[in-house]
């Protein structure tokens, strides 16, 4: 029997144990809400219809918008999902099911390796094989650095998805004559959909707010541009440009967009749960 000073500090160091841990918690809450309360006082004088509907205007001109730099965003972030997305839902499919041996080791390993590698070296690599080569400036290009980024986060929440359906589903439809190649796509994919939607979801918030591939890469743009192949406005490019400026009006512009970046990541992020929450019922 234990006496009851034992018992009195084992409670002691856990009351002490639940205090720092909610304490913890605590403080990064506060930094998130001390960010956004900072991001909203100083850019959201900036939003309105026309700073989302406008084009940037000149310095000395008032007003003017990044609705270039939001289409942009969407259409660069886009094709980036294009390409990212099967490439990576594929290799999932094949750790799980038939990767096996040093190959696979050497593939998860690689994959890990690839999400800690700076953005900015990333872009350097497009800039190498795509931009250099072909004399100029692309969205495409940007597309490109980003599905790199893309990819590790898109391998991994897949195959945890794809790893988290009961392997008799999948034996289950073998049983019935499928065939291996029908018993995936047809029953172990779509149980694992929510999964899988939620890592292609937390992979766009992961490139959403990036900017050191652009730099190297789409390189901005302030007209209307739709064609991948030509430089184009991207809005994080537009946050970082007026940020340095000299200019109080870009700064203000700048802060705008920073919140509007903000608020696409949390509505992502939401989503990304709201994806999840009925695989976690099932």
């Amino acid at each position: 029997m234990e006496g009851a000073g034992t018992v009195g500090r084992r409670q002691a160091r856990g009351t002490v144990g639940i205090f720092l841990t909610a304490l913890c918690a605590g403080a990064v809450a506060a930094i998130l809400l001390l960010i956004l309360g900072y991001v909203i006082r100083e850019g959201g004088g900036a939003l309105s219809f026309a700073f989302l509907t406008q084009l940037p205007h000149p310095v000395g001109v008032p007003g003017g918008g990044v609705a270039n730099g939001i289409v942009g965003s969407a259409i660069i972030v886009g094709l980036a999902a294009l390409m990212a997305v099967p490439i990576g839902a594929l290799t999932a499919v094949y750790l799980t099911f038939f990767g096996c041996g040093f190959f696979a080791v050497t593939v998860r390993f690689l994959s890990d390796v690839l999400s800690g590698i700076p953005s900015i070296a990333i872009g350097l690599f497009a800039y190498t094989i795509l931009v250099a080569p072909l004399h100029h400036f692309s969205a495409f290009s940007a597309s490109f650095a980003f599905a790199v980024l893309m990819l590790p986060v898109i391998i991994s929440t897949a195959e945890a998805a794809i790893n988290g359906v009961s392997r008799e589903i999948y034996e289950g439809g073998l049983a019935l004559g499928l065939s291996r190649y029908s018993a995936i796509v047809h029953v172990v994919l779509p149980s694992a959909r929510s999964g899988i939607i939620t890592g292609v979801v937390l992979a766009v918030a992961r490139v959403t707010g990036e900017t050191a591939p652009l730099l190297f890469t789409a390189f901005g743009s302030q007209f209307w541009e739709l064609n991948p192949n030509n430089p184009m406005a991207e809005l994080s490019l537009q946050v970082f440009t007026y940020a340095i400026s000299p200019y109080r009006s870009w700064h203000e512009q700048a802060w705008g967009g920073a919140l509007i970046l903000i608020v696409v990541v949390l509505l992502l992020n939401l989503g990304a749960r709201m994806a999840l929450r009925p695989a976690r019922r099932g």
